[in-house]
């Protein structure tokens, strides 16, 4: 028996893009793989019902960088909602996206699927970290949405992930999200960005995925930061179905660039 038409949402995270057009992250120019992100899903069929951002979207905390954002997006036409990252500015964010097709609502509806963004950024670090006040809005949002699968998504995540490097700056207290998120057995997935690869891990019926970033990919288990020279750019589809189910998969792009490979950080 097939399943009904499920709802077709694309992940894009860590665009790290700069005031100017020719901003180069580590060999990489921004803006032109974030580009070739958005031809790629340009060309799906059918087109995505919602793009989620899940944070880093500039580099240089620029509004420039955002409004190149809007820009490239817009002639997707998609609604597209988003959450900072630790490279980003909340308050040029807002002034820059939040016209459609970009929205600010950080909990909405959409066929029969419940979507909650959590703003896990703290201002001047790297590192993650929920709020009280966050923890309990996340709280009254879930028992609101009793009755719908739910997505949650943040930038951080919520694990080690075996890349020495990264795990110093994961969310700090994920034992406060898992305490709110076992009361509510709705929540299907959990989506973030900040590691640069593809990763997944389940807790509790709940699948925690990372995206690759539209830009330069970290390489995995590298106690070191190191760059993964094999892996293009990327983004994430999933496939909602009414019943709670879903699928997902991650989409690479064909993207030539030459990293700085000998780069300590970035």
């Amino acid at each position: 028996m097939m399943l009904a038409s499920p709802l077709l949402i694309a992940q894009i995270t860590d665009t790290h893009l700069f005031a100017s057009g020719e901003g180069d992250l580590l060999g990489l120019r921004t803006e032109e793989s974030l580009a070739a992100v958005i031809e790629e899903v340009q060309n799906l069929t059918p087109q995505p019902d919602r793009i989620l951002l899940t944070g880093d979207i500039s580099q240089d905390e620029t509004l420039e960088s955002y409004e190149r954002l809007y820009k490239q997006l817009k002639t997707l036409n998609i609604p597209s909602y988003w959450i900072p990252g630790n490279h980003d500015q909340l308050h040029l964010m807002e002034k820059a996206l939040t016209n459609p097709p970009f929205y600010g609502d950080k909990s909405f509806h959409c066929q029969g699927w419940q979507f909650i963004l959590l703003n896990s950024a703290v201002s001047g670090r790297v590192y993650g970290y929920l709020t009280e006040e966050t923890l309990s809005w996340l709280d009254s949002e879930l028992e609101k949405a009793k009755n719908y699968p739910t997505v949650v998504t943040l930038h951080h995540p919520p694990f080690l992930i075996d890349c020495d490097w990264i795990d110093k700056s994961c969310l700090q207290n994920p034992d406060a999200l898992f305490k709110v998120l076992d009361q509510y057995s709705q929540v299907r997935l959990v989506l973030f960005g900040h590691i640069h690869q593809d990763w997944g891990r389940d807790r509790a019926g709940v699948h925690y995925l990372a995206s690759p970033s539209s830009s330069v990919q970290f390489k995995p288990k590298s106690k070191q930061f190191a760059l993964d020279e094999n892996r293009e750019p990327g983004f994430r589809l999933l496939w909602l179905y009414p019943d709670g189910s879903y699928e997902t998969k991650v989409k690479r792009v064909e993207f030539s660039y030459s990293l700085d490979v000998a780069a300590t950080g970035y």
